[in-house]
Order: structure tokens, then C-alpha cells, then sequence
């Protein structure tokens, strides 16, 4: 069983999440924010910086989620996939290592060079999961998917880990200042991405399906046209990415709110900054192990029990007073997070049609680019008309629920190993 794990390809395809997830972590999730409200800070104030953020977040989310299915559809008619990874794993990783360049006060063209990271980092992820059905049959679909998403929690953990160390204790590593070293995270995430994407260069195969030519961008756009109207004729393809929409709206959801959470909650950065660790480092073996629960007892059941936990720790939050109890709920979380994840790619991958991977898989990460917009503003909604914020995390619970529904209507290919409703 294990010995699946150590084959070329799928190691190689794995890797590629050890490597692209430590920007997620490092940069998106921490070091960002702390530049923009300090070093590349020009003066103004922290409703300033928050909007910057989130206009800059949001333009890449945009631009990826508009063109994620025709990139897909291009990468699908050439046949190119992969290389459609390395041109936007080579994008972020120059434009991570950039953000070591920019200077004090210079925040435009430090959320430019992240905006620009951002793309290749969510555009490449796009056509890497599509890679899925390449380097693995559809019987161990769940765990390879699984694979990916535990080695990229170990691997974004560990990296995060000795940022942090380095941040909090400049001096000790050499740097003049917390700023210094923010900016040196930068460069190591950069390097980290580009050495671990090797293995897939070297190993990772796609068969081609048809020769780049002229017409090859106007063909993929043509067959992207003729998908969009097909789709709507595909119940079983439409019930999953809207349930997929719902649900992990929800668990992006409470990724983005859990900080903020915490801190109105009383909680220390420290305390927060050791939960995310904790998460991480708990989601690497529990991914592994959804993964096999999926081969063995289905996708769709592994997903049902992940999202169940997720209603049960959403019904918990309100009541957290401790950092002791905020652990709880990361272990919680990290228990769960990577299983739901994983398993929704290995079940999708079983609902694309031959040969349009990259295309279906530009829709799915499209859905994946629009989600935490409605479980945020549902939460804020409720949390305006009850005056109470511990209500309005209650309110995420409905998002799941209407997932978990939508995804009892899904009829899956006969055969598919436990996956009966």
C-alpha cells in the first residue's frame, strides 16, 4: 500500500504541494499582512492597509477565477498541462523573491509583485490538481489527492515554523530588524518553491493530445464555449460544484475569520500563531488518513464525516474563552481540513470526462477563487442584526448543511467504491 507513495510520478506530483503551499502559508496567510502594516507602510492607518489587502486579494482571486477554465482548456487542446505549471510556478516564484526588493513605504509595488505571485501560485495549482489523473488510476484517486494535501501541510508547516523562529529572534540569525527578516521569508519561500517543483519537471508525464499550433488558444476558447453550454446539461457535474461552492465556502470561511476570531476573543498573536501551526502540523497524518478512509468507504463518506466535524466545531466556537480551547478547536480543525479537501479533488476527478481535465478543473478552482464570500457576509449580516459576533459564526453552519444536501444528489460512475448516498 505504502509503496504507492514512493513511485516517481506521484511522489513528484505530491512534492509540488510540500512546495507551492509554503507560500500559502508564509506569505498570504502571515508575512504579507505584518509588511503592509509596517515596513512597506507609507503612513496610513490600519482600515487603510486592511483595504489594500483586500482589494489586492481580491483582484488576483478575480483575475485567476475568470480565467482558470480557459486556461484549462487551452493547457487541455496542447496538451501542455504541466507546462502550463511551470510557467506560473516560475511567475510566482520570481515575484515572491521580488517582494525581498521593495523598499520602505513602497507598498504599491510590493502588493503588485504579490498580486502577480498570487496568479501563478492559484493558476498553476489549477492545472496541478488536473495532473492528478496522470500520475495516478482512479482506485487510488483518494489516496494520492490525500498525499498531496498531507505532504503540503508538513512541508508549509516546517518552512512556517523556522520563518517564525527567525522573525521573532532577528538578531540571533543576523538581521538588523523584524522587517530584515520578514523580507528574507520571502526569498527562502522562493527558493523552497522552486527546488521541490523539480522532481515534478523531471517525473510527472502527460500524454499530448494535440500538437501546439497557431490555432490552439482560438480551439481551447471554442471548446470552453461549448463546455459552458453543455454543462448545464450534467446534473450530476453542476450538484457536486455547487455543494463543493457551499461547503468549502464555509471551511475557507472560517480559515480567513479564525484569527480575527481569536482576537476578539482576547487571545495573544502568539496563542493564534501556535494554533496555525498546530492545525498544519495535525492536518499532515489526518489527510493521509482520509485518504484511505475515502479508498476504503468512499469519497463522498470521507466528506460527510469531515463536514459533520466541521458542523460540530462551528456549533463549539462561540463558546471558546482559552487559548487551551482555541487549540482544541485547531486540533479539530487539522483534523479535518486536509480531508475534506483532498477527498473533494479525488471525487471531482472522477466526475471529468476524458481529456478535459484542465478545463473541469479550471471550474472547480474557479468555485475554490469565489468562495469566503458568502460565508463572510453571512456571518457579518447576523452578527449585525443579533449584536453578537459568536452568533454570526453560528450562522456558517447553514453553508454546510446546504452542501452536505446538494451532495446527497449526486449520482457518482458505477463502480465507484462505497459511494452510494
Amino acid at each position: 500500500m505504502t509503496a504507492v507513495w514512493f513511485k516517481r510520478p506521484i511522489l513528484a506530483w505530491a512534492l509540488y504541494d510540500w512546495a507551492n503551499s509554503a507560500f500559502s502559508l508564509s506569505v498570504m496567510t502571515s508575512f504579507v499582512p505584518v509588511l503592509l502594516a509596517g515596513f512597506w507602510n507609507d503612513g496610513a492607518d490600519s482600515a487603510v492597509t486592511t483595504f489594500r489587502l483586500g482589494l489586492a486579494n481580491g483582484l488576483a482571486s478575480l483575475i485567476v477565477a475568470v480565467s482558470a477554465p480557459a486556461i484549462g482548456a487551452i493547457a487541455d487542446r496542447a496538451g501542455r498541462r504541466k507546462r502550463g505549471v511551470l510557467i506560473f510556478t516560475a511567475l510566482g516564484v520570481v515575484m515572491t523573491g521580488a517582494m525581498y526588493l521593495v523598499a520602505a513605504g513602497e507598498w504599491g509595488l510590493g502588493l503588485a509583485c504579490y498580486v502577480l505571485a498570487s496568479i501563478g501560485f492559484a493558476a498553476g495549482n489549477s492545472l496541478y490538481d488536473s495532473l492528478l489523473v496522470d500520475v495516478a488510476s482512479p482506485d487510488i484517486y483518494d489516496r494520492v489527492s490525500a498525499y498531496g494535501f498531507g505532504l503540503g501541510y508538513l512541508g508549509s508547516a516546517l518552512l512556517f515554523t523556522v520563518n517564525v523562529l527567525i522573525v521573532g529572534s532577528p538578531e540571533r540569525f543576523g538581521f538588523a530588524s523584524e522587517a530584515e527578516a520578514v523580507r528574507m521569508t520571502f526569498l527562502m519561500v522562493a527558493v523552497w518553491w522552486a527546488v521541490f517543483t523539480v522532481p515534478l519537471v523531471i517525473w510527472v508525464h502527460e500524454p499530448k493530445s494535440v500538437p501546439g499550433t497557431r490555432g490552439t488558444i482560438r480551439a481551447g476558447f471554442a471548446e470552453l464555449r461549448a463546455t459552458l453550454r453543455s454543462i448545464r446539461t450534467q446534473r450530476n457535474l453542476w450538484l457536486f460544484l455547487l455543494a463543493y461552492w457551499l461547503y468549502i465556502d464555509a471551511v475557507y470561511t472560517i480559515i480567513k475569520m479564525a484569527v480575527d476570531f481569536g482576537l476578539s476573543q482576547g487571545l495573544m498573536m502568539q496563542d493564534l500563531i501556535t494554533a496555525i501551526l498546530v492545525t498544519n502540523f495535525v492536518g499532515f497524518p489526518a489527510a493521509i488518513v482520509f485518504g484511505y478512509l475515502g479508498e476504503r468507504f468512499g469519497a463522498r463518506r470521507g466528506i460527510y464525516l469531515a463536514l459533520g466535524v466541521y458542523v460540530l466545531a462551528t456549533s463549539a466556537a462561540p463558546f471558546i474563552d482559552t487559548a487551551a480551547e482555541f487549540y482544541a478547536l485547531a486540533v479539530t480543525i487539522g483534523l479535518v481540513q486536509g480531508g475534506v479537501q483532498s477527498l473533494s479533488r479525488s471525487l471531482f476527478a472522477r466526475l471529468v470526462p476524458e481529456g478535459k481535465t484542465g478545463e473541469y478543473f479550471g471550474f472547480y478552482n474557479m468555485l475554490g477563487k469565489f468562495a469566503a464570500i458568502l460565508g463572510p457576509v453571512l456571518a457579518g449580516v447576523v452578527a449585525l442584526m443579533t449584536g453578537s459576533q459568536r452568533v454570526g459564526i453560528l450562522s456558517i453552519i447553514i453553508l454546510l448543511v446546504g452542501g452536505l444536501w446538494l451532495l446527497r444528489q449526486v449520482e457518482l460512475p458505477d463502480g465507484a467504491r462505497g459511494e452510494s448516498a
